[in-house]
């Protein structure tokens, strides 16, 4: 049985370069092991466990860029509810892993995606890649893509139904542009009061989280599982994985 999680679409990895390190850092220390071995020297034990440590990481990191991430979006856009005749945006969309999942949502609506397409933040990020991931899942009819910065959105206010952003907010180093994509996304107050009677937080927690990052306190420190669902607003934001599931920004921008 298909599900929402399964992609036909080839969507890349996120920040490849990071996935690069880790894996380089693992087979250096695992040449290292080996040749200590070889000559009988007691340290290869500790290059072996710090080798095995961070390729385990590296293999996190590949699951949850190629699988998990879906996965966990799935179970939050099923839970939504939706109409079907939305209009939702993608911050940040790159190749179209959660605006396509969104489309599919909204057969009667349209999902638009805005990104910059950097590939330093996703693998081979590029509008007519995500055009050709809309056709092999098959929504390239309620799909558009818009190149933008999300901390100002060529869109008027209240023009989407539904604003979401995955593992693209926290690319942005700055603290004062962070917070003017978290407001863009929320632009309007009456489509706050809309958000909040639908009980979709995501705008407060956001906002929450962010200034707790301007005034440089840390929360626990995030398990590993937490990578899955990871969007912090800032570098030195972690939670645990419900915390970081709810910091996901699923927040909401309504038509009048």
């Amino acid at each position: 049985m298909t599900t929402l999680s399964d992609r036909k679409g080839d969507y890349g990895f996120d920040a490849p370069n990071v996935l690069l390190t880790l894996t380089g850092i693992g087979l250096v220390f695992l040449a290292i092991a080996v040749v200590l071995a070889a000559f009988h020297v007691g340290f290869w034990a500790p290059a072996a466990s710090i080798s095995l440590v961070v390729l385990l990481g590296a293999a996190s990191f590949t699951y949850t860029t190629r699988r998990g991430k879906f996965v966990v979006w799935a179970e939050i856009l099923d839970g939504l509810q939706l109409r079907g005749d939305e209009r939702v945006l993608d911050m940040g969309s790159g190749r179209g892993a959660i605006q396509l999942m969104a489309a599919q949502l909204v057969p009667r609506g349209q999902a638009v995606g805005l990104d910059l397409w950097l590939t330093a933040d996703q693998s081979g990020n590029a509008a007519a890649a995500a055009s050709r991931n809309a056709e092999s899942e098959g929504v390239a009819g309620n799909t558009a893509f818009e190149t933008g910065d999300m901390s100002k959105m060529p869109f008027p206010d209240n023009s989407f139904d539904l604003v979401v952003s995955s593992l693209a907010i926290h690319n942005i180093h700055d603290a004062a542009t962070r917070q003017r994509a978290i407001d863009e996304a929320v632009r309007g107050d009456q489509a706050r009061r809309q958000a909040r009677h639908r009980g979709l937080h995501g705008y407060q927690r956001l906002r929450e989280t962010a200034g707790r990052a301007r005034d440089g306190r840390r929360e626990q420190a995030q398990p590993w599982l937490a990578i899955l669902v990871r969007v912090p607003v800032d570098r030195d934001v972690a939670g645990d994985r419900d915390q970081a599931q709810s910091r996901l920004s699923k927040v909401s921008r309504f038509r009048t």
